[in-house]
């Protein structure tokens, strides 16, 4: 969470005050957390962990974590992997599981950004590919919430072969007749928005995401060409038909709920 909290200098008590990374205002903390994380003088977006993330998503006590003892092998030996790996709280980069949005059971995924950048790696992969065959298990729409950096470089080629792997899965889900819902959040870049976070049958961006394989920089220096205004943000991808909505956090919720319930649940009945 990228604010500081501005009690402990001023003799107030810790926890109640919070400072916007962005604009620098001084934002009541109770305040800060009824608005989602979101700045309500400048609209910055925080980003979000999992456990953030899924208790704004899911219904109240639904959620139930599947697979959480996975965690990742340094299968190529990469210098320092070993411990790094090891010295985040969370075990690896998404926590998937089954939950309720809105009374409705769901297969959900999301990514961690605060571990290793959100990288993929093979438990990633592996992961998403069991909460899939879950899904089409118990005939569950899925939904993703991508946060990334892109492939993991400590796993070497095993991480990029998370790109095929995953995109399989999700084609046998939708040879199942069943709906996958993508959500990008800031930022969805390299190996993850080249693979399973753009093949949603409906994907959703938060605002000003930056989303896209290489970041502008890079392009800018690859093509020395300068890029548009806003160039891979969440508001010029959907004008660019890359992204099907813009759909600010405090809404999230309600409109994955929306999606639901017009394309699975009143057709299941």
């Amino acid at each position: 969470m990228m604010v500081a909290n501005v009690g402990s200098k001023k003799g107030l008590p810790e926890g109640l005050w919070t400072k916007c990374k962005k604009c620098e205002q001084i934002i009541f903390q109770k305040d800060f957390e009824e608005n989602f994380m979101v700045c309500p003088k400048c609209g910055y977006y925080v980003r979000l962990n999992s456990a953030e993330r899924i208790k704004y998503l899911t219904d109240k006590n639904s959620f139930k974590e599947l697979n959480a003892g996975m965690k990742p092998v340094d299968v190529i030996e990469f210098p320092g992997y070993k411990v790094k790996k090891d010295s985040y709280k969370t075990k690896d980069a998404i926590c998937t599981g089954e939950a309720k949005m809105g009374g409705y059971p769901v297969a959900i995924g999301v990514m961690d950004f605060e571990y290793m950048g959100g990288s993929m790696g093979s438990v990633v992969g592996e992961k998403i590919v069991r909460l899939i065959e879950k899904a089409i298990e118990k005939k569950l729409p899925v939904i993703l919430v991508c946060a990334s950096g892109g492939a993991r470089m400590q796993e070497g080629i095993i991480s990029l072969m998370q790109m095929a792997k995953t995109s399989a899965a999700l084609a046998k889900l939708g040879k199942k007749g069943l709906p996958y819902i993508s959500v990008l959040t800031d930022p969805t870049t390299g190996g993850v928005a080249a693979s399973y976070a753009m093949l949603g049958d409906v994907i959703i961006a938060e605002p000003n995401a930056l989303i896209g394989f290489a970041g502008p920089r890079v392009i800018e220096q690859t093509i020395r060409q300068q890029l548009p205004k806003g160039f891979q943000l969440s508001e010029f991808l959907m004008k660019h038909g890359m992204v099907d909505m813009v759909v600010e956090r405090k809404n999230l919720k309600d409109t994955i709920i929306k999606i639901l319930k017009f394309f699975v649940f009143n057709k299941a009945k």
